[in-house]
């Protein structure tokens, strides 16, 4: 039997164990409270437009850490009840075409008619290394100095269509911070551009006169998905080119079928290293998005990408589930060793690691 020495030194060990097991339970309860404070105190700043907040909200839904995903989950629903009161605006064009010259012009006159400009630039990613250049706000050096505007660069990666992975929510988050102009950027290097085309009201296409692609754009695709086709630097010797490429394009939608929107899409010349034609610009997409909302295509438009992104987010959850499963991850290698070797086909191997996976 242990002495009562021994029974003494056992009960003030059990009693030190209890005390920091107590003191760590404090300690976690003191961190979750601190946490939470800072959560509430994030929501606050975005709600009252602090661009800093701004930063850190959308820095966190972007984090695909799990132990971010309740936080993630409080900031967005405690946004939404403050967004969808943004016009959203997507434009693209192949990289050259002065897209960041043009959004900084646009953005510049938008704000000195009162507006809060917020751009969310989206960058390439290297597919090797995973970095991006994130240069727009340099690029935009007039912009940026706005106290009424945001401009947030986000690498794209691995996204659809070269926008980044939760642009969607960034998007809303700016609108609770009060900014009533959405500005788009996409990469615009041959991905889909459905994706910018599903989260905005407006689909702008900047394109270059003499580039060789005027014809080639006369296919159906992007060209179609366009609300306004822009010739950007119609300017000096250019001028000729771009009445041309003009022509061209307008000759060029009038071979689609009319929009159910009851617009009809433009092309418009405009020069954006010397502020010639913004005006023009911005006018038109006032006036489409007068037309939009008094036919109320405007709503319609807005719920059917509601939908769109509910099954997106659904089926980017089954297939982040599928390939972090533990079963899949040990069976993957062997599957795919017989799929080269000739024993099973892919669609066997499909079926077999989905009936694995248990979805």
């Amino acid at each position: 039997m242990p002495s009562s020495k021994n029974k003494s030194a056992l009960q003030e060990k059990k009693s030190d164990s209890h005390s920091n097991l107590s003191a760590i339970s404090a300690e976690r309860i003191k961190s979750l409270r601190r946490e939470k404070k800072d959560i509430n105190e994030l929501i606050q700043g975005v709600l009252k437009g602090n661009k800093t907040a701004l930063s850190q909200a959308i820095t966190l839904i972007e984090s695909r850490s799990k132990r971010h995903t309740d936080d993630i989950k409080t900031v967005i629903s405690s946004c939404l009840p403050h967004a969808n009161k943004s016009l959203r605006i997507g434009i693209t064009g192949v990289p050259g075409v002065g897209k960041s010259t043009f959004i900084e012009q646009l953005g510049l006159r938008l704000t000195h008619e009162g507006h809060k400009v917020a751009v969310l630039a989206v960058d390439p990613s290297s597919s090797v290394s995973r970095g991006s250049i994130l240069g727009d706000k340099t690029r935009m050096e007039k912009l940026v100095q706005e106290p009424n505007a945001f401009i947030r660069p986000t690498a794209s990666s691995e996204s659809l269509g070269g926008v980044a992975r939760k642009t969607r929510e960034s998007i809303l988050l700016c609108e609770a911070a009060g900014f009533d102009i959405l500005l788009v950027e996409t990469v615009g290097v041959g991905q889909s551009e459905t994706t910018v085309h599903s989260m905005t009201d407006f689909f702008l296409l900047l394109k270059l006169a003499g580039a060789g692609d005027e014809l080639q754009g006369i296919k159906r695709g992007i060209i179609e998905m366009a609300d306004a086709i822009i010739i950007n630097k119609s300017d000096g010797e250019n001028i000729k080119p771009a009445k041309r490429a003009k022509v061209e394009f307008t000759n060029a939608l009038h071979m689609y079928p009319a929009k159910q929107n009851g617009w009809s899409p433009k092309v418009k010349l405009a020069s954006a290293l010397n502020n010639v034609g913004i005006e023009k610009v911005w006018t038109m997409i006032s006036k489409y998005a007068t037309i939009v909302k008094s036919n109320g295509f405007f709503e319609n438009k807005r719920a059917y990408q509601n939908q769109f992104w509910l099954t997106q987010t659904i089926e980017d959850s089954l297939k982040r589930e599928f390939y972090q499963n533990e079963t899949i991850k040990a069976e993957f290698p062997e599957v795919l060793k017989k799929i080269q070797s000739q024993q099973m086909s892919p669609f066997e191997a499909a079926d077999y690691l989905l009936k694995k996976a248990k979805l």
